[in-house]
């Protein structure tokens, strides 16, 4: 149940939460008001069903939306909870294993599969272009 949690935790939560629950990250640290570190007092001293309507709810006025879906996914929820719940224990092997699982940018699979080729003995793929300027009105195709 816990690797169900880090692993959506990792692809959904983390962006905001960062995958230890701290918030440190740069979307989470320029919210108004702020991530909340999901491992301190104010987390965690509520109650499993308060997390849980958070969760399912969000927060009005802050960038905690709703997740919920009308009990479809309930079961997700209550993971969530648990894992939250796990924060303040989560192992370094299992940060590592959150790591893996967080969501990546063009640039970065790119770099992965290079470092990849490279150490089976290939070379890095070739640059692609970076885009052409958007033109409007010029007739121009590019």
């Amino acid at each position: 149940m816990l690797a169900a949690a880090r692993a959506h935790w990792a692809d959904h939560c983390a962006i905001c939460h960062a995958n230890d629950g701290s918030g440190d990250t740069p979307i989470g640290k320029n919210l108004y008001p702020r991530a909340p570190d999901m491992r301190g007092p104010d987390t965690q001293g509520l109650t499993d069903g308060e997390l849980y309507a958070v969760i399912e709810n969000g927060i009005r006025l802050t960038g905690m939306p709703a997740w919920g879906t009308g009990g479809e996914q309930d079961h997700e929820t209550w993971q969530l909870v648990t894992l939250i719940r796990h924060l303040p224990k989560l192992s370094d092997d299992e940060l590592r294993e959150m790591e893996k699982l967080n969501p990546k940018s063009l640039e970065e699979w790119r770099e992965e599969l290079d470092e990849e080729n490279f150490l089976k003995g290939g070379e890095s793929s070739p640059e692609t272009p970076t885009g052409q300027p958007h033109r409007h009105g010029t007739g121009d195709p590019r």
